[in-house]
């Protein structure tokens, strides 16, 4: 390149995912990015992995109910965020493993969605915060949906059953992991986190006597208070050749 010359810039992404364990995973850890590219224009589609059959104290409400009622509110909240499709895997909650059959699910569809980039939950716990320990379909769901992206969507002769069924392979430019102890890339969410509140608000089930605008303030404005802005989501962030 010669002097003056600009490098090209990099295109922008046309499509993202979301790949979680539970309807209300996105919306604690990444819906103010998400509600941010949705306004950009951007494609968005969340894959949710579990049934979101066990999340709850109340005895009067069975699992099936319960299951229904939380991909009722992921829907609320996805309409609130502007999302494309919200696609439901139906794995049981509670039991989640990175197993091969939850890796060719997830893989289907970033071959159906053909992602620019995606974003999923650590597949590691972590230690460093105070009064929650992590969830153990998190990281199934993290270390499935990695290995969906590499190598699984990319390769055509991994799961070659999805090629018969119209699925071509995929490469995924770009991974986010939210909820990291080592994050390195933030998004300036502060035009968005009201939409992020509202959506988060729609899961009545989970967020119950929370305050979920306080709670949800509170912790983008510690990530933004690192970067100069008021509110931010801090990412682990995978550039893939």
């Amino acid at each position: 390149m010669t002097r003056g010359q600009r490098k090209p810039k990099q295109p922008k992404y046309q499509r993202a995912m979301v790949v979680v364990a539970h309807a209300d995973d996105a919306e604690f850890g990444c819906s103010g990015t998400v509600a941010k590219w949705c306004k950009e224009g951007m494609d968005v589609v969340y894959v949710i992995v579990t049934d979101g059959s066990k999340g709850i104290d109340d005895r009067t409400i069975t699992p099936q109910q319960l299951a229904s009622m939380r991909s009722d509110e992921q829907i609320a909240a996805g309409k609130i965020l502007g999302l494309k499709d919200v696609r439901f895997l139906g794995f049981p909650d509670a039991y989640l493993e990175p197993t091969l059959e939850v890796r060719k699910a997830i893989t289907r569809e970033i071959r159906r969605f053909k992602p620019d980039v995606l974003i999923t939950t650590s597949p590691t716990r972590t230690l460093t915060g105070r009064g929650y320990i992590g969830h153990p379909d998190h990281f199934a769901a993290g270390e499935a949906a990695l290995s969906a992206v590499y190598p699984a969507a990319r390769d055509h002769l991994t799961f070659p059953e999805l090629l018969a069924e119209g699925f071509e392979p995929h490469k995924v430019k770009e991974v986010l992991i939210m909820v990291s102890d080592k994050p390195d890339f933030w998004v300036d969410v502060t035009k968005t986190i009201t939409i992020a509140i509202q959506a988060l608000a729609a899961h009545v089930s989970q967020v119950g006597d929370w305050d979920a605008e306080k709670m949800l303030r509170r912790w983008k404005r510690a990530e933004g208070k690192k970067r100069g802005v008021q509110y931010a989501e801090a990412f682990k962030r995978f550039v893939l050749d």
